[in-house]
């Protein structure tokens, strides 16, 4: 719950659709590539990029494999790849109506 309430803790709830795509991050949490739609918070993309590095950074010094996260909510999943220090990470609505907008909070 922890990583909702970064990504989405603000004061103002708006209405956004929830994010079908995916993007790419270097090894210093830079996005490459992204096929997110625009309206998606640029500071939500870049604060779920640096949670999924620093995943994969403390796997490694763990000196556990860790080579694809998986996190599934209720109306979100979110998988993500390590790509030699960087990640490319896959977001994608559960919904069965993935037009209609769901009441979250932007950041500032």
């Amino acid at each position: 719950m922890g990583l909702l309430s970064r990504l989405f803790g603000s004061s103002e709830p708006a209405l956004v659709h929830l994010p079908a795509g995916s993007f790419t991050v270097d090894k210093d949490g830079e996005v490459i590539t992204s096929t997110l739609p625009q309206s998606f918070p640029a500071g939500h993309r870049d604060a779920i990029g640096q949670q999924v590095l620093a995943s994969f950074r403390s796997a490694k010094r763990a000196h556990m494999p860790l080579t694809e996260i998986t996190v599934q909510y209720s109306a979100l999943k979110l998988q993500a790849r390590e790509l030699g220090g960087g990640a490319i990470v896959f977001l994608m609505p559960q919904t069965l109506d993935q037009h209609s907008p769901v009441k979250i909070k932007k950041s500032p």
